[in-house]
């Protein structure tokens, strides 16, 4: 048996959303720490909104 597995049209806009947020607070992708800033930024982007840091420094 095959399950479809489709994404809903709410998850794609949230998710078009939280780049659009995240690019234009500053969340680029150039290390690791920044690809995880960004992933948090993308997925939490209403704590963005509201001001909320999450710009992650690793100390590596």
């Amino acid at each position: 048996m095959r399950r479809n597995r489709s994404v809903s049209l709410g998850t794609v806009v949230y998710l078009i959303i939280g780049l659009v947020v995240a690019l234009s607070n500053g969340y680029g992708i150039t290390d690791l720490s920044s690809l995880l800033s960004f992933l948090l930024a993308l997925f939490l982007w209403p704590l963005v909104l509201l001001g909320i840091d999450l710009h992650l420094s690793l100390g590596m």
